[in-house]
């Protein structure tokens, strides 16, 4: 009787605690006070630490914020995704039980997990122990991809298993490595759709998408990111207190090449005076090291916010926020990597956090990094700023909201061309000073080695983004030295060049002058370049040459900027067309957009280059006049005059 009673008691003391709300604790807090990191599965066992991977907060609590109910997390490997799926699954568990429905690649991939990540959690967590009951014991009802547990039910399945994903109604979907997915669920379609099907019995389900990137235009993460808030793990530049994600190419660093055998091997070592990686601020360009940006303030920040009241957040992470990846060790695996498109295609996806997109033929930026030439110095060993072979130069700027960038080239014959200076000026285009400062850039005498001199013939700005009529005011104060305003269109049927036209300067809603705009197809000056310029292999016509200088600014961004963009089919209406796209990994094209500007400048210069190079040849250095002091003249005496010395 007494066996009866106990057994009655214990019945009931589940039923009335499977009844019980959740406590108000939100994922981040369950975790802190509940999870402890397996031996098997983490480098650091122990006790969860929000501190640890403070980018994982918010993701969690945003499964415990009612408004929400679907999130979206595309991350690079090795910062923790893994670990905050189980901290969910732990909470459903403990806190709010319901039926879950865990969806792997393969059943393989599902059973490995439940083995590998889920047991371990439950066997090391005290609350969780207490409530799954072990595979091994007798009439536990759970299997290696069943676990039951008081109110509800944990279900791993394989993303090509169309039973399981079409079945019984869930309330909670969670979603790993959605971008190795199979496409159909045996004949069933999609099997995210098929998973999300299963939640609409339940007001307040919540899916939970997790994933690598992969290939862009195939990425399903990807695609889901687009429809939530798209929010990026920004950092707080030290110096200007803007906040910015870390990006690949805002990434500044040097290094060395070794030969181990037949095969290359890299040193990283720093970049500048500095020992370590360094951060450049895309609005302040200042420069910051590792262990310094890694000391300052990170926050969520959405392009989107507006989704967050469709209940849909999406977060995006790469590897530079990951405190067990240090930024030597990615850029280390990308230098290795870079000559292999399979390899490379790795680090961009696992550690860049980014889609990969393949470059095809474009030749690529280890092989012209190699390219780069010493210009060097001359006899007084000043640096040589032009090489032989120069004879005309043009500037090309391009605008943007806190800098402008511009970049000097050199031309000779058959356009046979130099990189000679690339570089910014930070501001405001609106403010004088930093068009005072562009000026000293076009102004600039540069030097041959035998001290000849040569400045920009020609400068083109761009005026396109939101500084337009700050160009216009600036390039018409000087149309004397030849600065025009410039207009890029993408379009195959577009000329390159073709002769300006005239438009207002508008100041506070009023027209107040006029200036010369030209209008430029600029995708077939990219076509130019990137399928022509930079794959001719000789020195000659169309060869370009870029300086190995460090002062220049054509290091591995520059290139990586460079061949920013690959040429993609685009069906309208019916049509093919070939538009040029920006690749993953590769944001900043303005090196490429100030080629470009470059060799729209000289084609509209069109110089006779025979008669340059007969200038430059008959050209005499201006021989210093010999300034001799005159004699003091003896002041003369005259008679009622007073006489002044030439000191007086």
């Amino acid at each position: 009787m007494k066996t009866i009673k106990s057994h009655l008691q214990e019945s009931v003391k589940i039923a009335v605690s499977n009844m019980r709300p959740p406590a108000d604790l939100k994922v981040s807090e369950w975790a802190a006070e509940n999870r402890i990191l397996s031996r098997e599965s983490s480098a650091e066992a122990g006790p969860w630490n929000n501190d640890r991977t403070p980018y994982l907060k918010d993701i969690m609590d945003a499964f415990t914020d009612p408004r929400i109910d679907q999130i979206t997390f595309v991350s690079s490997s090795q910062v923790g995704k893994s670990e905050c799926e189980l901290n969910i699954i732990g909470y459903i568990i403990d806190q709010d039980p319901g039926s879950v429905l865990y969806i792997q690649p393969t059943i393989e991939d599902a059973k490995k997990f439940s083995r590998q990540r889920i047991a371990p959690m439950i066997r090391d967590s005290r609350t969780l122990r207490t409530k799954v009951a072990d595979v091994k014991s007798r009439d536990s009802g759970n299997t290696i991809l069943q676990k039951t547990f008081p109110g509800g039910m944990l279900t791993m399945v394989g993303s090509n298993s169309a039973s399981a994903l079409a079945s019984t109604p869930v309330k909670y979907v969670i979603g790993d490595e959605l971008d190795r997915w199979a496409l159909s669920a045996g004949t069933e379609g999609d099997p995210w759709g098929l998973a999300q099907a299963r939640t609409t019995t339940f007001y307040n389900s919540k899916m939970v998408a997790v994933s690598t990137p992969t290939v862009k235009d195939a990425s399903k993460i990807a695609d889901l990111y687009s429809e939530g808030t798209q929010e990026r793990w920004c950092v707080e530049c030290p110096e200007c207190g803007e906040y910015h994600d870390i990006t690949f190419d805002d990434i500044k660093f040097e290094f060395e090449t070794v030969k181990k055998g037949r095969k290359k091997d890299y040193i990283i070592t720093g970049y500048g005076s500095s020992k370590e990686v360094n951060w450049l601020c895309p609005s302040c360009k200042c420069l910051s090291p590792e262990s310094k940006i890694k000391k300052q303030p990170f926050r969520w920040i959405a392009k989107y916010p507006d989704a967050y009241e469709r209940g849909h957040r999406s977060f995006w992470l790469n590897a530079f926020a990951s405190p067990w990846q240090t930024w030597e060790k990615i850029c280390y695996s990308f230098l290795m990597a870079r000559n292999d498109p399979e390899a490379l295609k790795v680090v961009f996806n696992t550690m860049l956090g980014e889609l990969w997109e393949d470059r095809g033929d474009l030749i690529d930026e280890d092989t012209l990094l190699s390219r780069r030439e010493p210009y060097g110095e001359s006899d007084d060993g000043i640096p040589i700023e032009l090489p032989d072979g120069v004879l005309v130069l043009t500037c090309a700027v391009d605008t943007q909201d806190d800098r402008i960038e511009y970049e000097v080239r050199g031309w000779g014959q058959y356009l046979e061309t130099w990189g000679i200076k690339k570089s910014f000026i930070p501001g405001d285009p609106d403010e004088e000073y930093v068009w005072l400062k562009l000026d000293e850039v076009i102004n600039h005498e540069y030097r041959f080695a035998d001290g000849k001199t040569l400045k920009p013939a020609i400068t083109f700005v761009d005026s396109g983004g939101h500084k337009t009529q700050s160009v216009y005011k600036q390039c018409r104060a000087r149309l004397g030295k030849r600065v025009f305003a410039i207009k890029g269109k993408g379009g195959e049927d577009i000329p390159f060049t073709k002769p300006p036209s005239k438009v207002d300067i508008v100041v506070d809603g009023r027209a107040i002058a006029k200036t010369w705009l030209y209008n430029l197809g600029v995708d077939s000056g990219k076509t130019s370049i990137l399928k022509g310029m930079l794959n001719v292999l000789e020195p000659g016509a169309k060869y370009c040459h870029f300086p190995k200088e460090s002062d220049k600014g054509y290091d591995l961004q520059y290139f990586n900027g460079l061949l920013s963009e690959k040429l993609v089919a685009k069906t309208q209406r019916g049509q093919t067309k070939y538009v040029w796209e920006k690749m993953p990994g590769h944001e900043r094209n303005e090196p490429l957009d100030l080629f470009n500007y470059n060799l729209a400048a000289v084609t509209v210069l069109s110089p006779d280059m025979d008669k340059e190079e007969r200038r430059l040849k008959e050209w005499k250095k201006p021989e210093q006049k010999q300034t001799v002091k005159p004699e003091a003249k003896k002041p003369k005496l005259r008679k009622n005059k007073i006489s002044l010395t030439p000191n007086s």
